[in-house]
């Protein structure tokens, strides 16, 4: 375990930083965020989707969908809303997903350069 100084992140912090890193470093839900970050918005209208057509769009079924994006929901990434008997799905944290998303592009960046030493 690592010491933290007076000045460093509180535990609450570590916990929140461990349970983001743990939510969207799984695939699908990285993949999910991805797909709702890249929906065209209409003017004064945030891109949302149906748990139908994220699973559609990933190749998953609606429950392994529905359970991927309730955790996405607990982490406030995430805003549902119902219309109707179906829910959609929209980014709530765009610049918390956005970094995110830059995070992901320098690391594929930094591979493609073939910074990182062979798999073994």
């Amino acid at each position: 375990m690592v010491a933290r100084s007076s000045t460093g992140p509180s535990e609450e912090l570590e916990h929140f930083i461990e349970q983001f890193l743990s939510a969207v470093c799984d695939n699908s839900r990285r993949h999910i965020l991805e797909y709702l970050s890249d929906l065209p918005g209409k003017e004064n209208v945030p891109a949302e989707s149906s748990v139908g057509e994220i699973a559609d769009h990933l190749g998953l079924a609606n429950s392994t969908t529905s359970e991927h994006l309730k955790q996405l929901l607990q982490m406030n990434l995430l805003l549902a809303q119902k219309h109707g008997k179906r829910t959609f799905y929209r980014l709530r944290n765009h610049e918390l997903v956005q970094s995110f998303h830059d995070l992901m592009y320098s690391l594929k960046s930094h591979y493609h350069r073939h910074v990182l030493p062979p798999v073994q």
